[in-house]
């Protein structure tokens, strides 16, 4: 997969401030995700529900702190899910993969929201990113309109039925931001109302403004698969480490 760099008139950024790479911005999606999910598997614990201040009426805890910064990964995830898939040499290997790890991811992600093995009410993000992604495919490849439009119609149906993390909002934004990739001040005010978070989300779009178009080091299909498997190991590990908790182990 070979990134495109972007032209000057693309972004509201100067080409020196556009340094951050592909791999860049995935560290950032992964790292602001962990740190999100840390919030929400030790809210139960006393000390991250703490106050610590209160700033412009809003009482600030650890929990607050770590939810807001985990508001970033997921505009950069619909962002990078739109790259990928225009730059795949395989648009339908590319599907599979993100329908296989949503599949993979089930399980971790119920034990960590649910603490069960099986929820039908609630799925993994990655099944979001795969309907996005599948939009865009649409979008990309249908000549007809109506038969665009129908399966469009259809990719939010099966993203209504499935209740996956951050509904169908979250695939519109997918597609949103393919639609209007370039145009990173448009992307953000069009995504505000869709985001979760606010203006904490919308922050996402100064890396994803200083992105250059380039890959970057995530190159080795070992890297690559690692950022994918990140997902739902994280998830394990979290909820091992909770358990742990709990159990006066550590």
């Amino acid at each position: 997969m070979t990134f495109g760099v972007k032209t000057m008139s693309e972004t509201c950024l100067t080409k020196k401030h556009r340094v951050l790479s592909g791999s860049v911005l995935k560290l950032i999606a992964v790292i602001t995700m962990l740190i999100d999910h840390t919030g929400y598997v030790f809210y139960a614990f006393p000390i991250f529900r703490q106050p610590l201040f209160t700033a412009l009426g809003e009482t600030v805890t650890i929990y607050f702190i770590l939810r807001k910064i985990g508001r970033l990964a997921f505009p950069i995830y619909c962002f990078l899910i739109g790259e990928g898939l225009r730059h795949t040499r395989n648009p339908i290997r590319y599907l599979a993969r993100l329908l296989a790890f949503a599949i993979l991811s089930e399980i971790p992600f119920n034990l960590m929201v649910r603490g069960a093995l099986l929820c039908a009410d609630y799925q993994n993000v990655f099944f979001t990113l795969f309907l996005g992604a599948l939009s865009i495919y649409f979008y990309r490849n249908i000549k007809s309109n109506l038969l665009k439009a129908l399966l469009l119609l259809v990719a939010l149906g099966a993203s209504t039925v499935l209740k996956a993390d951050y509904g169908t909002a979250g695939m519109v934004i997918i597609l949103l931001l393919y639609v209007l990739r370039g145009h990173p001040i448009v992307q953000a005010l069009a995504g505000y109302p869709l985001f979760s978070g606010g203006i904490f989300a919308v922050a996402a779009f100064i890396p994803i403004n200083m992105y250059n178009g380039k890959r970057g080091f995530i190159r080795h299909p070992i890297l690559k698969y690692a950022f994918y498997l990140f997902y739902p190991l994280h998830m394990l590990l979290l909820v091992a480490i909770k358990q742990l908790i709990l159990k006066g182990v550590i």
